[in-house]
């Protein structure tokens, strides 16, 4: 099997978990031994293009003519399986997938974000959710903010972008959703379930989990849609130390309010941009990971880490958080399940009922975004955490293993070339 995997890079001053997933994915799939063309452009190219390059960036979203022309080539020399893409945006452009239709490949699309419909591709504007630009045929409020790069002629570009490439997106064989979540967003744009299979990522398989530590480990973009300040007020209607340490990891805009937040409380401890021993040491020295994000974060890679590690997780009720912890469908109630009853005292008592507002899953808990009922799952979270740990790593073992997920994607390039298009 041979596949092109087409990904604009995101510039490498500015951490993307998509570049990371796209090249694991790409040392994976070559590992199962499938062929792969990577097909890539890196926004880090952008400031050394000759000037005439430049002058095509405005309308390079819409259409890439350099890249239509260098991926015909490849396609035509190669005569690839499927064309896999990933980011279009800016240097490539959702031109790809008429360009490879035109050679009669399928195009597999995974789905990182909202851009369909969103032109910053969050659903999240001014601090708040916001889905103004869903079934418009022009994302106006889009450039009413400002909401591509805060500039209202970038915005009304990407607006502009969205609207012609409608009929493109609508041509993609097949989505690829990265939770149930995506899936709901795919449908509400008008893609049949049918082209929509639902397969998350992957991280490497850390090993067997190390006992669990203590306290929480909140690590995530410093950002206001990732939920700090929700996490911080809720973390402040508890007594200094009631529920052990509270580790900080990662940078961003708001790096000033965990500063502030690690001087006011012992109990706080900001650990900084960490590399990767790094992150595996704050895992494994906490019990529970936290995800608190106020938007609906797509598929949070800590998520999955969190679970590989053994560390069940206490998230926000939005976006794939539900679907990553197993929140997502109906379970036993509180004392009833397995990992209750056994860990119950003995004597036959089981663990207390969990509060109203506070859903259990399979790997954790998710509440609804607000500073109460956060504060009401903590203490939740805590006395929960061992009790759910194994059950964390069997889902990721399940669910999110490498060996587990690269199956899943070559079974979906697979059932494409089943029926190939017509060369």
């Amino acid at each position: 099997m041979r596949i092109v995997v087409a990904h604009n890079r995101y510039r490498e001053a500015q951490p993307s978990g998509e570049n990371t997933i796209v090249d694991a994915e790409i040392e994976q799939l070559t590992a199962a031994g499938v062929e792969v063309l990577p097909f890539l452009r890196s926004s880090d190219e952008i400031p050394a293009m000759s000037p005439a390059a430049k002058a095509l960036l405005p309308i390079s979203p819409i259409w890439a003519p350099q890249a239509q022309h260098d991926l015909d080539r490849l396609l035509a020399e190669h005569r690839p399986d499927v064309l896999h893409l990933h980011n279009p945006y800016p240097l490539l452009s959702p031109w790809v997938v008429r360009t490879a239709h035109k050679r009669g490949v399928p195009v597999v699309q995974t789905v990182h974000n909202y851009r369909q419909v969103c032109s910053s591709g969050l659903y999240f504007r001014d601090g708040v959710i916001c889905q103004d630009c869903r079934g418009r045929a022009l994302g106006v409020p889009a450039i009413v903010h400002r909401c591509y790069r805060g500039s209202r002629a970038q915005s009304a570009l990407m607006a502009t972008t969205l609207a012609v490439h409608r009929p493109t997106w609508r041509s993609v064989d097949r989505f690829i959703a990265l939770t149930s979540a995506v899936a709901d967003h795919l449908r509400d744009y008008g893609i049949p379930d049918e082209r929509i299979v639902v397969k998350p990522n992957a991280v490497p398989d850390p090993g067997a989990p190390a006992p669990l530590g203590e306290g929480f480990l909140y690590l995530a973009r410093l950002s206001p849609e990732k939920g700090l300040d929700l996490l911080l007020e809720a973390w402040r209607r508890h007594p200094v130390g009631a529920l052990g340490p509270l580790r900080i990891a990662g940078d961003g805009e708001l790096r000033p309010l965990v500063e502030a937040a690690a001087a006011e409380r012992p109990d706080v401890l900001y650990l900084g941009q960490l590399d990767r021993a790094g992150v595996r040491a704050a895992l494994t020295a906490s019990a529970v990971v936290l995800a608190t994000s106020t938007w609906h974060d797509v598929l949070p890679t800590v998520i999955i880490e969190a679970l590989a590690s053994g560390r069940p997780v206490l998230g926000t009720a939005l976006g794939g958080i539900p679907y990553l912890v197993g929140a997502d469908t109906p379970r036993e109630p509180a004392g009833t399940g397995p990992a209750e009853v056994a860990s119950a005292p003995a004597g036959g008592s089981h663990r207390p009922a969990i509060p109203d507002g506070i859903k259990p899953g399979e790997a954790g808990w998710v509440v609804a975004p607000e500073p109460a009922a956060l504060a009401a799952a903590l203490p939740v979270a805590r006395a929960g955490a061992a009790a759910l740990a194994a059950s964390a790593r069997a889902r990721y073992e399940r669910i999110f293993h490498p060996d587990v997920v690269t199956k899943r994607l070559i079974d979906i390039y697979a059932d494409l070339t089943a029926t190939p298009r017509p060369r």
